[in-house]
């Protein structure tokens, strides 16, 4: 069954639909992409079938017969959680912007832009071809582009040329390593090339693997290479700092996890660079998770708060990623990406709610916010509580599995017990900023007069994510079933 193809299909053919419709009505634009997206998301969910009987599911179609390989769309136990989060993550950041957004012009575009970053960003998850994977990967910048100029702050232009030239060099870095691939196994198939790699100079393929990582890492936004990311999230419109804090940079783990190490590291795993290679990683992880949180426990605005603490989790991923040899660390690792996405997604929604209500960003002109917007004080604290990995929301096993399997490394090699144990320091600053923040915006005496109401769909959006974020916390086991399965191996 041509699944995945339809199900990219319909979502580019609802570009031209979005925005004819939103030259007559602004809603009606927005209710046609989130009915996109819902069928979108009900098509690949069916692929479940396949992967949990085969343990993937490939569709080959005939493409660019002059480079040898087929377009390949590809998922398997990790596209499919992937896949579906970040059309999860869309499906209510659209919901939401029919509220949030409903005050600003041009709306068609805005819509027909979202319709185009959901392709680029689903079409990342379902592909196992090299080429298919770059063209998705640089072409979710451009409308996160327009975007963001179009309906970001005072200072977008500034932001959204630096998050081009960052992603866009590390693209270039990625796009080296594809190239380099191709040249030594004539395939542009992951799955192929991972068995046809085996037998090129390890020196070479160290090189390709150092190109694909760093490409990744400045995606993921891990210091140094964060730079664009605090000014890109503090600019952007709500919905879009949602959509690259839930997906975007989670997509940079992603990368890491399907090219370097699925399809060059088996090669190269006994090359003794790798194991220094593999301490670098675990330090600059540490190194992004502290100084993140060390900002965003100081800081006095809500956005780069919520920022920040985005880089200081990309820290965690990396950490979990130096992890490779532990099932468990790998297995949180994934995870992470899942519940991290949602609830730092959900954690951006009400700061959206607070600023419309409160119309500003400084927490210290905030406080007493929970006496008249008692929902948004309840699911601020289930976001930022998860985020600090309190139990039973939804980080709290990924950041445990994470720290087990760091500790279970650090049995065999000492860096690791040492690099763990500053992770768990980590948690603490982590715990430290949410407090603050929601003391600060929701406890003391109340400084505004009104008392807001929310739309709807705004509503809507963040009592839903509240729940999948309390619920991923309570049952994870379905998630860590789809995470067992995969065509390329977690350790």
């Amino acid at each position: 069954m041509n699944i995945l193809l339809a199900s990219l299909t319909l979502l580019a053919i609802s570009f031209p639909v979005v925005y004819v419709v939103g030259k007559k009505s602004a809603k009606a634009s927005g209710m046609t992409l989130l009915l996109a997206i819902l069928s979108s998301l009900i098509l690949i969910t069916l692929t479940y079938r396949d992967i949990s009987l085969k343990g993937e599911h490939l569709e080959c179609y005939y493409w660019l017969p002059i480079l040898g390989s087929p377009l390949t769309l590809f998922t398997d136990g990790i596209g499919l959680l992937m896949a579906t989060t970040a059309l999860t993550i869309m499906f209510f950041a659209v919901l939401y912007s029919l509220g949030y957004m409903s005050e600003t012009g041009s709306l068609a575009e805005y819509y027909a832009l979202m319709t185009l970053l959901t392709v680029g960003l689903v079409g990342i998850f379902l592909t196992s071809n090299l080429l298919v994977f770059y063209f998705c990967w640089e072409f979710m910048l451009v409308p996160t582009y327009f975007i963001l100029i179009g309906w970001g702050g005072r200072k977008s232009i500034g932001a959204a040329f630096k998050f081009f030239i960052f992603t866009h060099a590390g693209a270039v870095a990625i796009l080296l390593g594809i190239g380099a691939t191709y040249f030594l196994t004539g395939t542009l198939d992951i799955l192929e090339a991972r068995t046809l790699i085996s037998s090129a100079p390890k020196d070479l393929l160290f090189w390709i693997f150092l190109a694909y990582l760093g490409g990744f890492l400045t995606k993921m936004a891990i210091v140094p290479f964060h730079i664009w990311l605090p000014d890109t999230y503090v600019e952007s419109p709500i919905p879009l700092a949602a959509i690259l804090s839930g997906v975007v940079t989670e997509a940079g783990a992603y990368g890491i996890l399907r090219i370097p190490f699925g399809m060059v590291l088996p090669a190269i795993i006994n090359v003794p660079l790798i194991h220094q290679t593999f301490h670098f990683i675990s330090v600059l992880g540490v190194i992004s998770a502290i100084y993140g949180s060390m900002i965003a426990l100081v800081d006095n605005n809500l956005k780069r708060i919520a920022a920040y603490s985005s880089i200081s989790h990309m820290g965690y991923i990396l950490f979990g990623l130096s992890l490779c040899p532990t099932v468990e660390g790998m297995t949180g690792t994934v995870l992470h990406l899942l519940t991290h996405g949602i609830s730092k997604s959900l954690l951006f929604l009400n700061v959206g709610a607070i600023i419309k209500c409160t119309g500003q960003c400084d927490i210290r002109r905030m406080g007493g916010l929970a006496s008249i917007m008692p929902l948004t004080s309840v699911s601020t604290a289930v976001s930022l509580l998860s985020i600090a990995g309190v139990p039973p929301l939804a980080c709290f096993l990924s950041e445990f599995l994470i720290f087990t399997g760091g500790f279970s490394a650090g049995m065999v090699d000492g860096l690791y017990s040492i690099t763990t144990s500053l992770m768990l320091l980590v948690t603490v600053l982590g715990l430290g900023y949410s407090i603050r923040l929601f003391g600060k915006v929701f406890f003391g005496s109340l400084n505004i007069n009104s008392n807001p109401e929310l739309p709807l769909t705004m509503v809507s959006s963040i009592v839903f994510l509240s729940l999948l974020t309390v619920a991923l916390g309570i049952y994870p086991s379905p998630v860590l079933k789809l995470i067992s399965i995969n065509a390329l191996p977690l350790s």
